[in-house]
Protein backbone atom coordinates (compact mmCIF):
# COMPACT_ATOMS: atom_id res chain seq x y z
CA UNK A 1 0.00 0.00 0.00
CA UNK A 2 1.13 3.59 -0.52
CA UNK A 3 0.98 6.29 1.76
CA UNK A 4 -1.94 8.60 1.26
CA UNK A 5 -1.26 11.44 0.14
CA UNK A 6 -0.81 14.51 2.36
CA UNK A 7 -3.18 16.74 3.04
CA UNK A 8 -2.99 20.49 1.89
CA UNK A 9 -2.42 22.84 4.23
CA UNK A 10 -5.97 25.02 5.51
CA UNK A 11 -6.08 28.21 3.87
CA UNK A 12 -7.57 30.97 5.86
CA UNK A 13 -10.37 32.88 3.82
CA UNK A 14 -10.78 36.50 4.22
CA UNK A 15 -14.67 37.43 4.07
CA UNK A 16 -13.76 40.96 4.53
CA UNK A 17 -11.45 42.94 2.66
CA UNK A 18 -9.10 45.55 4.13
CA UNK A 19 -11.45 48.64 3.18
CA UNK A 20 -14.09 46.72 5.27
CA UNK A 21 -12.46 45.74 8.65
CA UNK A 22 -13.22 48.29 11.28
CA UNK A 23 -12.42 48.91 14.89
CA UNK A 24 -14.57 49.39 17.85
CA UNK A 25 -13.67 53.14 17.90
CA UNK A 26 -14.63 53.05 14.41
CA UNK A 27 -18.02 51.28 15.11
CA UNK A 28 -18.37 53.65 17.97
CA UNK A 29 -18.47 56.96 16.15
CA UNK A 30 -20.36 55.46 13.69
CA UNK A 31 -22.84 54.75 15.75
CA UNK A 32 -22.66 58.19 17.80
CA UNK A 33 -23.19 60.27 14.46
CA UNK A 34 -26.67 57.85 14.14
CA UNK A 35 -27.53 58.88 18.35
CA UNK A 36 -26.96 62.56 17.44
CA UNK A 37 -29.28 62.75 14.62
CA UNK A 38 -31.62 61.68 16.58
CA UNK A 39 -30.79 63.63 19.69
CA UNK A 40 -29.90 61.02 21.85
CA UNK A 41 -26.28 61.86 21.88
CA UNK A 42 -24.86 65.34 22.37
CA UNK A 43 -22.24 67.28 19.88
CA UNK A 44 -20.33 67.23 22.98
CA UNK A 45 -20.69 63.97 24.06
CA UNK A 46 -17.68 61.36 23.71
CA UNK A 47 -17.94 58.74 20.98
CA UNK A 48 -17.44 55.37 23.75
CA UNK A 49 -20.92 57.27 25.33
CA UNK A 50 -23.22 55.06 23.08
CA UNK A 51 -22.59 51.56 24.57
CA UNK A 52 -24.59 53.60 27.53
CA UNK A 53 -27.13 55.03 25.73
CA UNK A 54 -27.98 51.97 23.51
CA UNK A 55 -27.81 49.53 26.71
CA UNK A 56 -30.27 48.17 28.04
CA UNK A 57 -31.21 46.28 31.59
CA UNK A 58 -32.88 43.00 32.00
CA UNK A 59 -34.90 42.49 34.96
CA UNK A 60 -31.95 40.48 37.18
CA UNK A 61 -30.48 43.80 36.65
CA UNK A 62 -27.53 42.48 33.89
CA UNK A 63 -26.57 45.00 31.42
CA UNK A 64 -26.88 44.12 27.83
CA UNK A 65 -24.66 45.83 25.26
CA UNK A 66 -26.00 47.05 21.98
CA UNK A 67 -23.24 44.01 20.46
CA UNK A 68 -20.45 41.79 21.64
CA UNK A 69 -16.89 42.12 21.19
CA UNK A 70 -13.99 39.97 21.17
CA UNK A 71 -12.88 41.52 24.89
CA UNK A 72 -16.28 40.16 26.44
CA UNK A 73 -14.41 36.92 26.36
CA UNK A 74 -11.58 37.87 28.28
CA UNK A 75 -11.21 35.28 31.26
CA UNK A 76 -14.29 33.61 30.35
CA UNK A 77 -14.43 29.53 30.90
CA UNK A 78 -17.71 27.89 30.53
CA UNK A 79 -18.90 24.19 31.23
CA UNK A 80 -21.61 22.31 30.54
CA UNK A 81 -22.12 23.53 26.97
CA UNK A 82 -25.37 22.20 25.22
CA UNK A 83 -24.47 18.49 23.43
CA UNK A 84 -27.68 17.75 21.82
CA UNK A 85 -27.13 15.70 18.67
CA UNK A 86 -29.84 16.92 16.00
CA UNK A 87 -32.94 17.79 16.56
CA UNK A 88 -35.01 18.10 19.59
CA UNK A 89 -37.92 16.19 20.76
CA UNK A 90 -41.33 17.95 19.34
CA UNK A 91 -43.39 17.33 22.60
CA UNK A 92 -46.54 19.24 22.05
CA UNK A 93 -49.24 19.22 25.33
CA UNK A 94 -52.14 17.10 25.65
CA UNK A 95 -54.60 18.15 28.38
CA UNK A 96 -58.08 16.82 29.82
CA UNK A 97 -59.70 13.99 31.50
CA UNK A 98 -61.15 11.99 28.62
CA UNK A 99 -58.77 9.23 27.92
CA UNK A 100 -60.48 8.31 24.63
CA UNK A 101 -60.39 12.36 23.52
CA UNK A 102 -56.83 11.98 24.74
CA UNK A 103 -55.65 9.42 22.82
CA UNK A 104 -57.09 10.63 19.72
CA UNK A 105 -55.07 13.83 19.73
CA UNK A 106 -52.19 11.78 20.63
CA UNK A 107 -52.07 10.13 17.54
CA UNK A 108 -53.08 12.50 15.56
CA UNK A 109 -49.75 14.85 17.03
CA UNK A 110 -47.83 11.62 16.61
CA UNK A 111 -48.43 10.74 12.82
CA UNK A 112 -47.83 14.39 12.00
CA UNK A 113 -44.28 15.42 13.69
CA UNK A 114 -44.67 15.15 17.56
CA UNK A 115 -42.11 12.59 18.62
CA UNK A 116 -43.03 12.73 22.55
CA UNK A 117 -46.36 13.90 24.91
CA UNK A 118 -46.79 15.92 27.34
CA UNK A 119 -49.59 15.38 29.71
CA UNK A 120 -51.32 17.37 31.69
CA UNK A 121 -53.89 14.83 33.58
CA UNK A 122 -56.98 16.20 35.12
CA UNK A 123 -58.13 13.76 37.86
CA UNK A 124 -57.70 9.45 37.37
CA UNK A 125 -57.38 9.33 33.62
CA UNK A 126 -57.08 5.30 32.11
CA UNK A 127 -53.74 5.88 30.69
CA UNK A 128 -53.91 2.55 29.11
CA UNK A 129 -56.88 3.65 26.93
CA UNK A 130 -55.18 7.47 26.59
CA UNK A 131 -52.00 5.62 25.57
CA UNK A 132 -53.38 3.02 23.05
CA UNK A 133 -51.58 2.89 20.04
CA UNK A 134 -48.46 5.05 21.31
CA UNK A 135 -45.07 3.19 20.91
CA UNK A 136 -43.43 4.28 24.54
CA UNK A 137 -40.32 2.71 23.48
CA UNK A 138 -40.40 5.78 20.32
CA UNK A 139 -42.36 8.61 21.97
CA UNK A 140 -41.41 9.25 25.10
CA UNK A 141 -44.19 10.62 27.78
CA UNK A 142 -43.75 12.88 30.50
CA UNK A 143 -46.53 14.52 33.02
CA UNK A 144 -47.29 18.02 34.07
CA UNK A 145 -47.72 18.36 38.06
CA UNK A 146 -48.90 14.93 38.22
CA UNK A 147 -50.43 13.46 41.23
CA UNK A 148 -48.80 9.97 42.89
CA UNK A 149 -51.52 7.77 41.50
CA UNK A 150 -50.97 9.51 37.90
CA UNK A 151 -47.03 8.82 38.02
CA UNK A 152 -47.81 5.32 39.07
CA UNK A 153 -50.28 4.85 36.58
CA UNK A 154 -47.80 5.72 33.89
CA UNK A 155 -45.22 2.97 35.30
CA UNK A 156 -48.00 0.66 35.53
CA UNK A 157 -48.39 1.29 31.87
CA UNK A 158 -44.46 1.09 31.21
CA UNK A 159 -44.35 -1.92 32.84
CA UNK A 160 -46.82 -3.97 30.89
CA UNK A 161 -45.53 -3.38 27.25
CA UNK A 162 -43.21 -5.84 25.67
CA UNK A 163 -40.70 -3.31 24.37
CA UNK A 164 -38.56 -1.05 26.47
CA UNK A 165 -39.41 2.01 27.02
CA UNK A 166 -37.53 4.85 25.75
CA UNK A 167 -35.14 6.33 28.31
CA UNK A 168 -36.49 9.62 27.97
CA UNK A 169 -40.38 8.48 29.50
CA UNK A 170 -40.72 10.49 32.98
CA UNK A 171 -42.76 9.53 35.55
CA UNK A 172 -42.33 12.73 36.57
CA UNK A 173 -42.70 13.35 40.29
CA UNK A 174 -42.05 16.80 41.72
CA UNK A 175 -42.71 16.75 45.12
CA UNK A 176 -41.76 20.23 45.85
CA UNK A 177 -43.82 22.26 43.32
CA UNK A 178 -47.00 19.98 44.84
CA UNK A 179 -45.98 21.40 48.32
CA UNK A 180 -45.55 24.86 47.90
CA UNK A 181 -48.00 25.49 45.31
CA UNK A 182 -50.66 22.70 45.68
CA UNK A 183 -51.58 19.26 44.62
CA UNK A 184 -54.68 17.43 43.95
CA UNK A 185 -54.05 13.71 45.23
CA UNK A 186 -56.11 11.26 47.57
CA UNK A 187 -53.63 8.91 48.67
CA UNK A 188 -49.75 9.18 49.90
CA UNK A 189 -48.44 12.97 49.87
CA UNK A 190 -45.96 13.73 46.85
CA UNK A 191 -43.28 13.54 49.25
CA UNK A 192 -44.04 10.38 50.68
CA UNK A 193 -44.35 8.55 47.55
CA UNK A 194 -41.18 10.62 45.72
CA UNK A 195 -38.58 7.34 46.69
CA UNK A 196 -40.72 5.16 45.87
CA UNK A 197 -41.93 6.58 42.14
CA UNK A 198 -37.77 7.18 41.69
CA UNK A 199 -37.07 3.59 42.44
CA UNK A 200 -39.85 2.19 40.01
CA UNK A 201 -38.41 4.72 37.55
CA UNK A 202 -35.02 3.33 37.79
CA UNK A 203 -35.73 -0.35 37.49
CA UNK A 204 -37.86 0.96 34.23
CA UNK A 205 -34.57 2.40 32.71
CA UNK A 206 -36.29 6.14 32.62
CA UNK A 207 -36.46 9.10 34.30
CA UNK A 208 -38.21 9.70 37.33
CA UNK A 209 -38.00 12.94 38.56
CA UNK A 210 -38.88 16.73 37.15
CA UNK A 211 -37.27 19.98 38.25
CA UNK A 212 -39.90 22.78 37.16
CA UNK A 213 -38.49 25.78 37.14
CA UNK A 214 -42.20 27.00 34.62
CA UNK A 215 -43.84 27.11 37.95
CA UNK A 216 -42.02 29.88 39.33
CA UNK A 217 -42.03 31.89 35.73
CA UNK A 218 -45.57 31.90 35.98
CA UNK A 219 -45.68 33.70 38.99
CA UNK A 220 -43.59 36.83 37.76
CA UNK A 221 -39.93 35.24 38.37
CA UNK A 222 -37.08 36.77 36.14
CA UNK A 223 -35.04 34.53 34.25
CA UNK A 224 -32.01 34.68 37.29
CA UNK A 225 -34.62 33.58 39.99
CA UNK A 226 -36.27 30.54 37.92
CA UNK A 227 -32.56 29.02 37.12
CA UNK A 228 -31.36 29.77 40.84
CA UNK A 229 -35.40 28.35 41.94
CA UNK A 230 -33.99 24.60 39.99
CA UNK A 231 -30.52 24.55 41.29
CA UNK A 232 -32.18 24.53 44.59
CA UNK A 233 -34.93 22.26 43.51
CA UNK A 234 -32.25 20.01 41.64
CA UNK A 235 -30.03 19.76 44.88
CA UNK A 236 -32.93 19.33 47.21
CA UNK A 237 -33.49 16.33 45.25
CA UNK A 238 -30.36 14.95 45.25
CA UNK A 239 -30.36 14.78 48.62
CA UNK A 240 -33.41 12.87 48.83
CA UNK A 241 -32.24 10.39 46.18
CA UNK A 242 -28.64 9.86 47.42
CA UNK A 243 -30.46 8.97 51.25
CA UNK A 244 -32.63 7.18 49.26
CA UNK A 245 -29.21 4.67 48.06
CA UNK A 246 -29.05 5.99 44.34
CA UNK A 247 -25.80 6.83 43.42
CA UNK A 248 -25.33 10.86 42.52
CA UNK A 249 -24.59 9.75 39.13
CA UNK A 250 -27.29 7.91 38.47
CA UNK A 251 -29.95 10.65 40.80
CA UNK A 252 -28.68 12.90 38.38
CA UNK A 253 -29.29 10.50 35.55
CA UNK A 254 -33.42 10.26 37.33
CA UNK A 255 -33.94 14.25 36.86
CA UNK A 256 -35.50 16.14 34.13
CA UNK A 257 -35.43 19.67 33.89
CA UNK A 258 -38.61 21.71 32.60
CA UNK A 259 -38.14 25.72 31.77
CA UNK A 260 -40.38 28.49 30.48
CA UNK A 261 -38.83 29.85 27.07
CA UNK A 262 -40.01 33.37 26.13
CA UNK A 263 -40.22 35.45 22.94
CA UNK A 264 -36.85 37.66 24.41
CA UNK A 265 -34.62 35.55 22.24
CA UNK A 266 -30.93 36.14 23.61
CA UNK A 267 -32.21 35.99 27.28
CA UNK A 268 -33.79 32.79 26.78
CA UNK A 269 -30.73 31.04 24.59
CA UNK A 270 -28.66 32.41 27.34
CA UNK A 271 -30.68 31.27 30.01
CA UNK A 272 -30.83 27.69 28.65
CA UNK A 273 -27.04 27.13 28.31
CA UNK A 274 -26.36 29.02 31.48
CA UNK A 275 -28.38 26.13 33.36
CA UNK A 276 -26.19 23.59 31.60
CA UNK A 277 -23.51 25.17 33.19
CA UNK A 278 -25.15 25.89 36.98
CA UNK A 279 -25.89 22.07 37.08
CA UNK A 280 -22.60 20.95 36.08
CA UNK A 281 -21.57 23.49 38.58
CA UNK A 282 -23.61 22.03 41.04
CA UNK A 283 -22.92 17.96 40.31
CA UNK A 284 -18.77 18.98 40.28
CA UNK A 285 -19.39 20.26 44.08
CA UNK A 286 -21.70 17.75 44.96
CA UNK A 287 -18.30 15.01 43.69
CA UNK A 288 -20.43 13.58 40.47
CA UNK A 289 -19.45 12.76 37.09
CA UNK A 290 -20.29 15.39 34.31
CA UNK A 291 -24.07 14.10 33.88
CA UNK A 292 -25.99 15.98 31.57
CA UNK A 293 -28.88 18.42 32.19
CA UNK A 294 -31.88 16.98 30.20
CA UNK A 295 -33.75 20.25 29.27
CA UNK A 296 -37.42 20.66 28.41
CA UNK A 297 -38.73 23.97 27.05
CA UNK A 298 -42.32 24.68 27.80
CA UNK A 299 -43.33 28.52 25.48
CA UNK A 300 -44.03 30.88 28.57
CA UNK A 301 -47.56 31.02 28.90
CA UNK A 302 -47.29 34.64 30.76
CA UNK A 303 -46.43 36.12 27.81
CA UNK A 304 -49.17 34.92 25.86
CA UNK A 305 -52.33 37.25 25.41
CA UNK A 306 -55.87 36.11 25.25
CA UNK A 307 -56.70 39.92 22.25
CA UNK A 308 -54.92 39.67 19.27
CA UNK A 309 -54.05 36.09 19.82
CA UNK A 310 -52.50 35.36 16.21
CA UNK A 311 -49.73 37.38 17.74
CA UNK A 312 -49.20 34.63 19.75
CA UNK A 313 -47.81 32.27 16.89
CA UNK A 314 -44.81 35.11 16.47
CA UNK A 315 -43.86 34.53 20.17
CA UNK A 316 -44.28 30.63 20.44
CA UNK A 317 -42.20 30.98 17.17
CA UNK A 318 -38.86 32.94 18.57
CA UNK A 319 -39.79 31.11 22.03
CA UNK A 320 -39.04 27.94 20.40
CA UNK A 321 -36.44 29.06 18.07
CA UNK A 322 -34.50 30.60 21.28
CA UNK A 323 -35.08 26.92 23.24
CA UNK A 324 -33.68 25.01 20.46
CA UNK A 325 -30.68 27.06 19.77
CA UNK A 326 -29.83 27.09 23.66
CA UNK A 327 -29.92 23.38 23.60
CA UNK A 328 -32.99 22.26 25.07
CA UNK A 329 -33.54 18.57 24.52
CA UNK A 330 -37.27 18.79 24.28
CA UNK A 331 -39.71 21.88 23.31
CA UNK A 332 -43.19 22.33 23.90
CA UNK A 333 -44.92 25.30 21.60
CA UNK A 334 -48.08 25.98 23.13
CA UNK A 335 -50.82 26.63 20.78
CA UNK A 336 -52.12 30.43 20.18
CA UNK A 337 -54.99 29.87 21.34
CA UNK A 338 -54.06 28.32 24.64
CA UNK A 339 -55.74 31.49 27.08
CA UNK A 340 -59.26 31.09 25.08
CA UNK A 341 -60.11 27.71 25.84
CA UNK A 342 -59.12 24.20 25.10
CA UNK A 343 -57.28 24.36 21.94
CA UNK A 344 -59.06 23.37 18.65
CA UNK A 345 -56.95 20.99 15.64
CA UNK A 346 -55.90 23.96 13.72
CA UNK A 347 -54.19 25.72 17.10
CA UNK A 348 -52.32 22.35 17.83
CA UNK A 349 -51.44 21.44 14.40
CA UNK A 350 -50.07 25.10 14.15
CA UNK A 351 -47.64 25.14 17.48
CA UNK A 352 -46.44 21.49 16.37
CA UNK A 353 -46.00 22.30 13.41
CA UNK A 354 -43.18 25.26 14.58
CA UNK A 355 -40.96 22.63 15.49
CA UNK A 356 -41.21 21.17 12.68
CA UNK A 357 -40.55 24.01 10.47
CA UNK A 358 -37.69 24.49 12.83
CA UNK A 359 -36.28 21.28 12.64
CA UNK A 360 -37.11 19.53 9.23
CA UNK A 361 -36.88 22.56 7.28
CA UNK A 362 -34.37 25.18 8.75
CA UNK A 363 -32.45 22.20 9.74
CA UNK A 364 -31.61 24.26 13.23
CA UNK A 365 -30.90 20.99 15.22
CA UNK A 366 -27.74 20.27 12.62
CA UNK A 367 -25.12 22.22 14.32
CA UNK A 368 -24.45 22.07 18.16
CA UNK A 369 -24.50 24.60 20.10
CA UNK A 370 -24.90 27.40 17.60
CA UNK A 371 -24.96 30.76 19.40
CA UNK A 372 -21.38 29.27 20.77
CA UNK A 373 -18.73 31.41 20.43
CA UNK A 374 -20.82 34.58 20.03
CA UNK A 375 -19.59 37.20 22.25
CA UNK A 376 -22.64 38.76 23.02
CA UNK A 377 -24.21 35.14 24.09
CA UNK A 378 -21.30 33.98 25.60
CA UNK A 379 -21.23 37.07 28.16
CA UNK A 380 -24.49 36.97 28.75
CA UNK A 381 -24.60 33.23 29.34
CA UNK A 382 -21.95 34.33 32.13
CA UNK A 383 -23.74 36.99 33.93
CA UNK A 384 -26.80 35.18 34.07
CA UNK A 385 -25.29 31.85 35.63
CA UNK A 386 -23.39 34.56 38.27
CA UNK A 387 -26.72 36.22 39.13
CA UNK A 388 -28.88 33.04 38.82
CA UNK A 389 -26.15 31.14 41.12
CA UNK A 390 -26.34 33.77 44.20
CA UNK A 391 -29.73 33.25 43.84
CA UNK A 392 -29.40 29.56 44.74
CA UNK A 393 -26.91 30.14 47.08
CA UNK A 394 -29.26 32.50 48.74
CA UNK A 395 -31.75 29.88 48.95
CA UNK A 396 -29.38 27.56 50.36
CA UNK A 397 -28.06 29.78 52.97
CA UNK A 398 -31.59 30.94 54.15
CA UNK A 399 -32.44 27.13 55.15
CA UNK A 400 -33.17 25.39 51.44
CA UNK A 401 -35.70 25.31 49.74
CA UNK A 402 -37.17 22.67 51.94
CA UNK A 403 -37.35 26.12 54.42
CA UNK A 404 -40.54 28.00 55.34
CA UNK A 405 -38.40 31.32 55.87
CA UNK A 406 -36.52 30.26 52.01
CA UNK A 407 -39.38 30.45 50.36
CA UNK A 408 -40.88 33.69 52.12
CA UNK A 409 -37.81 35.14 51.12
CA UNK A 410 -38.05 34.40 47.52
CA UNK A 411 -41.44 35.07 47.19
CA UNK A 412 -41.17 37.91 48.41
CA UNK A 413 -38.09 38.74 45.57
CA UNK A 414 -40.42 37.34 42.81
CA UNK A 415 -43.18 39.56 43.73
CA UNK A 416 -40.81 42.41 43.19
CA UNK A 417 -39.65 41.48 40.01
CA UNK A 418 -43.22 41.24 38.97
CA UNK A 419 -44.40 44.72 40.06
CA UNK A 420 -40.89 45.95 38.14
CA UNK A 421 -42.30 44.43 35.18
CA UNK A 422 -45.94 45.35 35.55
CA UNK A 423 -44.30 49.08 35.83
CA UNK A 424 -42.77 48.12 32.36
CA UNK A 425 -45.95 46.93 30.67
CA UNK A 426 -48.03 50.11 32.00
CA UNK A 427 -45.64 52.51 30.46
CA UNK A 428 -45.11 50.56 27.58
CA UNK A 429 -41.08 50.32 27.79
CA UNK A 430 -41.92 46.87 27.81
CA UNK A 431 -44.72 46.73 24.80
CA UNK A 432 -47.10 44.00 24.38
CA UNK A 433 -47.74 43.57 20.31
CA UNK A 434 -51.72 43.76 20.15
CA UNK A 435 -52.63 44.86 23.31
CA UNK A 436 -50.57 47.86 24.94
CA UNK A 437 -49.41 48.31 20.92
CA UNK A 438 -51.16 48.16 17.95
CA UNK A 439 -54.68 46.95 19.44
CA UNK A 440 -57.49 45.73 17.33
CA UNK A 441 -60.54 46.96 18.79
CA UNK A 442 -62.53 45.88 16.06
CA UNK A 443 -61.47 42.07 15.98
CA UNK A 444 -64.06 39.00 16.79
CA UNK A 445 -61.87 36.92 19.28
CA UNK A 446 -61.91 32.70 18.09
CA UNK A 447 -64.54 31.14 20.53
CA UNK A 448 -62.95 28.37 22.44
CA UNK A 449 -64.47 26.11 25.21
CA UNK A 450 -63.29 24.90 28.42
CA UNK A 451 -60.05 25.74 29.98
CA UNK A 452 -56.87 26.51 28.24
CA UNK A 453 -53.25 25.50 28.74
CA UNK A 454 -52.05 28.66 29.85
CA UNK A 455 -54.76 30.18 31.59
CA UNK A 456 -52.91 29.38 34.70
CA UNK A 457 -50.90 31.70 35.06
CA UNK A 458 -51.40 35.44 34.87
CA UNK A 459 -50.54 37.47 31.43
CA UNK A 460 -48.10 40.30 31.26
CA UNK A 461 -50.65 42.41 29.93
CA UNK A 462 -53.32 41.66 32.52
CA UNK A 463 -53.72 44.97 32.96
CA UNK A 464 -54.29 46.12 29.76
CA UNK A 465 -57.20 43.02 29.53
CA UNK A 466 -58.87 43.78 32.20
CA UNK A 467 -60.26 47.46 30.22
CA UNK A 468 -60.59 45.78 27.06
CA UNK A 469 -62.95 42.94 28.83
CA UNK A 470 -65.14 45.96 29.72
CA UNK A 471 -64.63 48.52 26.91
CA UNK A 472 -65.18 51.95 27.89
CA UNK A 473 -69.46 53.76 27.15
CA UNK A 474 -68.62 56.29 25.22
CA UNK A 475 -65.98 57.30 23.00
CA UNK A 476 -63.03 60.13 22.91
CA UNK A 477 -63.54 62.80 20.42
CA UNK A 478 -60.46 63.25 18.38
CA UNK A 479 -60.17 66.53 17.28
CA UNK A 480 -57.79 67.06 14.66
CA UNK A 481 -56.00 70.27 14.15
CA UNK A 482 -55.38 70.71 9.93
CA UNK A 483 -55.31 68.52 7.57
CA UNK A 484 -55.09 64.70 7.50
CA UNK A 485 -50.98 64.67 6.39
CA UNK A 486 -50.08 67.03 9.81
CA UNK A 487 -52.30 65.96 11.96
CA UNK A 488 -52.03 61.88 11.29
CA UNK A 489 -49.02 61.10 13.08
CA UNK A 490 -50.18 62.07 16.68
CA UNK A 491 -53.89 60.89 15.78
CA UNK A 492 -52.86 57.72 15.21
CA UNK A 493 -50.50 57.66 18.46
CA UNK A 494 -53.74 58.80 20.55
CA UNK A 495 -56.20 56.24 18.54
CA UNK A 496 -53.33 53.33 19.31
CA UNK A 497 -53.13 54.65 23.21
CA UNK A 498 -56.80 54.86 23.73
CA UNK A 499 -57.90 51.33 22.22
CA UNK A 500 -54.90 49.59 24.20
CA UNK A 501 -57.85 50.70 27.31
CA UNK A 502 -60.67 49.65 25.79
CA UNK A 503 -61.28 53.29 24.51
CA UNK A 504 -62.88 54.40 21.07
CA UNK A 505 -62.65 57.53 19.31
CA UNK A 506 -63.97 59.67 17.02
CA UNK A 507 -61.96 61.80 14.87
CA UNK A 508 -63.00 65.00 13.43
CA UNK A 509 -60.86 64.48 9.82
CA UNK A 510 -59.07 67.32 7.75
CA UNK A 511 -60.25 70.24 9.65
CA UNK A 512 -59.16 73.90 8.79
CA UNK A 513 -60.55 75.86 12.15
CA UNK A 514 -62.61 75.54 14.96
CA UNK A 515 -66.42 75.46 12.98
CA UNK A 516 -65.28 72.21 11.53
CA UNK A 517 -64.31 70.68 15.05
CA UNK A 518 -67.49 71.76 16.73
CA UNK A 519 -69.23 70.31 13.15
CA UNK A 520 -67.98 67.34 14.29
CA UNK A 521 -68.55 67.12 17.87
CA UNK A 522 -71.17 65.14 18.65
CA UNK A 523 -71.34 65.33 22.74
CA UNK A 524 -68.55 63.43 23.65
CA UNK A 525 -67.32 64.54 27.02
CA UNK A 526 -63.63 64.17 26.91
CA UNK A 527 -62.07 65.42 23.58
CA UNK A 528 -58.35 64.76 22.55
CA UNK A 529 -56.41 67.36 20.49
CA UNK A 530 -54.09 66.21 17.85
CA UNK A 531 -51.89 68.33 15.54
CA UNK A 532 -48.83 69.93 15.03
CA UNK A 533 -46.76 72.55 17.19
CA UNK A 534 -47.88 75.17 14.85
CA UNK A 535 -51.30 74.61 14.65
CA UNK A 536 -51.52 73.99 18.52
CA UNK A 537 -49.99 77.13 18.48
CA UNK A 538 -52.03 79.23 15.98
CA UNK A 539 -55.09 78.24 17.45
CA UNK A 540 -54.89 75.23 19.99
CA UNK A 541 -56.22 77.67 22.41
CA UNK A 542 -59.14 78.75 20.70
CA UNK A 543 -60.13 75.01 20.29
CA UNK A 544 -60.03 74.18 24.02
CA UNK A 545 -62.04 77.29 24.82
CA UNK A 546 -64.41 76.44 22.14
CA UNK A 547 -64.78 72.41 23.18
CA UNK A 548 -65.23 73.23 26.93
CA UNK A 549 -68.17 75.47 25.63
CA UNK A 550 -68.97 72.85 23.87
CA UNK A 551 -69.47 70.62 26.59
CA UNK A 552 -66.42 68.48 27.25
CA UNK A 553 -65.52 68.07 30.52
CA UNK A 554 -61.86 66.76 29.91
CA UNK A 555 -59.65 67.98 26.97
CA UNK A 556 -56.25 65.76 26.70
CA UNK A 557 -53.68 67.39 23.97
CA UNK A 558 -51.85 64.32 21.98
CA UNK A 559 -47.80 65.41 22.85
CA UNK A 560 -45.91 67.16 25.35
CA UNK A 561 -47.62 69.58 27.69
CA UNK A 562 -48.22 72.67 26.17
CA UNK A 563 -48.63 76.53 27.59
CA UNK A 564 -52.69 75.46 26.99
CA UNK A 565 -55.00 75.09 29.18
CA UNK A 566 -55.70 71.38 29.10
CA UNK A 567 -56.15 69.10 31.49
CA UNK A 568 -54.26 65.83 30.41
CA UNK A 569 -51.56 64.93 27.42
CA UNK A 570 -50.39 61.84 26.15
CA UNK A 571 -46.97 61.15 24.84
CA UNK A 572 -44.27 58.22 24.68
CA UNK A 573 -42.81 57.49 27.93
CA UNK A 574 -46.34 58.26 29.89
CA UNK A 575 -47.41 55.51 31.97
CA UNK A 576 -50.21 54.83 30.03
CA UNK A 577 -52.49 52.30 32.37
CA UNK A 578 -52.56 55.30 34.47
CA UNK A 579 -53.48 57.50 31.61
CA UNK A 580 -56.20 55.42 30.65
CA UNK A 581 -57.73 54.82 33.90
CA UNK A 582 -58.15 58.31 34.37
CA UNK A 583 -59.56 58.83 30.56
CA UNK A 584 -61.80 55.69 31.70
CA UNK A 585 -63.13 57.98 34.99
CA UNK A 586 -63.84 60.98 33.23
CA UNK A 587 -65.86 58.87 30.62
CA UNK A 588 -67.78 57.10 33.38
Amino acid sequence: MTDPTPEAPVQRIDLASDQDVATVTDWEKATADVLRKSRRLGDDDADSLVWERLARTTLDDISVAPIGQRSDLDGLTTAGRPARDGDWDNRPPLAGDDAKALNEAALVDLENGATSLFLDLDGNVDLEVALKGVFLDLAPVTLRRPTPEQSAALADVLAERPDAPHPDNNLSADPVTAEVFGHAGTGATPDEAFAGTAARAKALGIRGVVVDGTVLHDRGASDAQELGWTMAVGAHYLRLLTEAGHSLDESAALIEFRYSATDEQFPTIAKFRAARRLWARVLELSGGSDVPQHQHAVTSSPMMTTFDPYVNMLRTTVAAFAAGVGGADAVTVLPFDARLGRSDAFGRRIARNTSSLLTAESHLGKVTDPAGGSYAVEKLTDDLAVVAWAEFTQIEAEGTIASDEALAALKVRVNAVRDRRDQQVADRSRPVTGVSEFPNLGETLPTREGTGLAAGAVSYAWAYEDLRREPAAQPVFLATLGPVAAHTARATFATNLFAAGGVSVTSAGATTGVEDLLAAHAGEKVACLAGTDAAYAEWGAEAVAALRDAGVTRVILAGKPKDLAVDDSCATGLDALAFLNRTREALA
